[in-house]
């Protein structure tokens, strides 16, 4: 008898375009590397899909990604309300948060100013520079500024702080602070963000808040705080720590390490695992 007629071929794979993903087939499944892997460990291998894998486009990237914790920022000369900077002379030697906002004269944002502007003695008391950053001109900012010290109730004439003017979005984009999530047409819009630099300009935090949730800025001076002492004291902070509390030993350091290091001491708490990895210190900045 004729032998019978070979199975047709599967249907090719559909080629990835850039910024795309694969969902589905073989490498969806599991992906090549596993089934590899599986293979050469003489495990069960999955037979492939009958389906080819779909191609599923995604949004174009942004060319920034952001700034890296450790890396320095770029430097920049920008408009501000308060005249114009440069961003590195601005920091100085000192710590500095940068703020961003996607509008002038929008609701989160207004508040947002407004709650910065009443804590500025709080990040004066830190020696914190601070800079906010929205996408329109220096003048509309100025007048922007009338709103935000009316809601806040702040009898001042100006805010404590300057606004970078970034209409173009340019600045916004070195730093990585654009939102590639709002649907709107035009130009992009910048994310809620917050950077925070110590003296030597190396960024020490970065938040990315989307413009539909306003930022608590007790928060971010609670991480201030957590950042200046961590980077004098070999400890870190648990979570929701607060000034006072007691801290964490770094996980690097001996026990005789951490006895030389911090003259407070610290406890080893027993753990199920029956590993001393959680060793508690008092704060090293108490009184």
């Amino acid at each position: 008898p004729p032998a019978p007629a070979p199975a047709p071929a599967p249907p090719p794979a559909a080629a990835a375009a850039p910024g795309a993903r694969v969902v589905g087939g073989p490498a969806g499944l599991l992906g090549s590397a596993s089934l590899l892997a599986s293979a050469g460990a003489g495990l069960p291998v999955a037979a492939p899909l009958a389906t080819p894998p779909v191609v599923v486009p995604l949004a174009t990237p942004p060319a920034s990604v952001g700034l890296l914790l450790g890396s320095v920022p770029p430097d920049f000369h920008a408009e501000t309300t308060h005249g114009p900077i440069r961003f590195h002379t601005f920091i100085g030697g000192s710590w500095s948060a940068l703020f961003s906002h996607p509008a002038d004269f929008t609701p989160v944002c207004t508040t947002e100013l407004g709650s910065v502007a009443q804590l500025m003695p709080q990040f004066e008391k830190r020696g914190v520079k601070v800079v906010a950053l929205s996408c329109d001109s220096a003048d509309s900012h100025s007048r922007w500024a009338s709103d935000v010290l009316s809601l806040a109730r702040l009898p001042a004439e100006k805010l404590p702080f300057p606004i970078i003017a970034d209409p173009t979005r340019a600045i916004a984009e070195k730093l990585g602070m654009l939102d590639g999530t709002n649907p709107q047409p035009g130009m992009p819009l910048t994310c809620r963000a917050v950077l925070v630099f110590a003296p030597d300009k190396t960024l020490k935090l970065s938040l990315l808040y989307p413009a539909s949730s306003g930022r608590n800025f007790g928060e971010v001076l609670r991480a201030i705080d957590s950042l200046q002492l961590t980077a004098k004291h070999n400890v870190a902070t648990p979570a929701n720590w607060i000034p006072g509390k007691d801290c964490m030993v770094l996980p690097g350091l001996s026990d005789e390490q951490a006895r030389a290091l911090l003259p407070k001491g610290f406890a080893t708490q027993q753990v199920p695992s029956g590993k001393s990895y959680i060793r508690v210190t008092p704060d090293p900045s108490a009184a």
